[in-house]
């Protein structure tokens, strides 16, 4: 294959979600693929305000999708912003409150969690290693911003409850404890688009890799779709291979089986 651009997830595919770091043997592969002329793209869950821990191969990282595809940028510059309407908005966290449930705002410039809960606070830190959720947080200056992402604290067990209220969002679980909404149509494998189109590679050029259901589309879009051995079966039975963990090695043993590497 003839391979132009690699996008990664970062939890539990670059990221341990046991160390919080970069496995070493990650960093030597993803050099030695920059070095060849193969561009990065970080392709996450997160909002930028949450991504903390990629600084080992930030100097190699031509560009993010971020929220699941609703911010992508380079450098400084934007590729594509895709807000949730704000009416859906109001609807999500109506669900949340008839349910007692917290969720996570995403704003352009800020997050906070509505109706919170120590608990999810608690287990969304520590789960990431992401910056700690208050209780007094101003979550009614949050919800004035465009919104990119909700993540309602509703297990799988109640999805089934709230998903034909939802029809109108993008829907995507990578825990059993929570799940991501984006506007519709805004996708991981939409911020790929975005991302070929505006540094003018195709799609069918690329690998995407993953462990979580919010990178099925990526791994669907991409000329190879790669699961990590820690993927959950829904990743890992649409994938095109599936590598090693996070942590044995699996990103630089997925790029020598595609030759990207030596």
């Amino acid at each position: 294959m003839g391979i132009k651009a690699l996008f990664f997830d970062i939890d539990g595919t670059l990221v341990s979600f046991k160390t919080h770091e970069i496995p070493g043997s990650t960093v030597a592969a993803l050099e030695q693929a920059h070095d060849s002329g193969v561009k990065i793209f970080i392709s996450t869950g997160r909002p930028p305000i949450f991504i903390n821990n990629v600084g080992a191969i930030s100097h190699l990282v031509e560009g993010y999708i971020t929220t699941n595809g609703a911010y992508c940028f380079c450098k400084d510059e934007t590729i594509s912003l895709s807000p949730i309407d704000t009416d859906d908005v109001r609807e999500v966290l109506e669900i949340c409150k008839r349910l007692d449930r917290a969720c996570i705002v995403v704003g352009t410039k800020s997050r906070g969690m509505y109706n919170y809960k120590k608990y999810d606070a608690d287990f969304f830190k520590k789960l990431l290693n992401a910056p700690a959720f208050n209780e007094n947080d101003d979550i009614e200056s949050v919800l004035r911003e465009p919104v990119l992402q909700l993540t309602p604290f509703i297990p799988e067990d109640e999805e089934q409850l709230v998903k034909g209220d939802l029809s109108s969002v993008e829907m995507s679980r990578w825990c059993p404890y929570f799940f991501d909404i984006t506007a519709k149509g805004v996708t991981k494998a939409k911020g790929m688009a975005e991302i070929a189109h505006r540094f003018g590679f195709s799609l069918n050029e690329t690998i995407g890799f993953g462990d979580g259901g919010n990178d099925i589309s990526m791994l669907k879009a991409a000329g190879a779709g790669v699961a990590m051995g820690n993927a959950n079966d829904a990743v890992k039975e649409i994938a095109d291979y599936v590598t090693n963990t996070v942590d044995d090695d699996g990103i630089a043993n997925a790029l020598r089986h595609y030759g990207v590497i030596k």
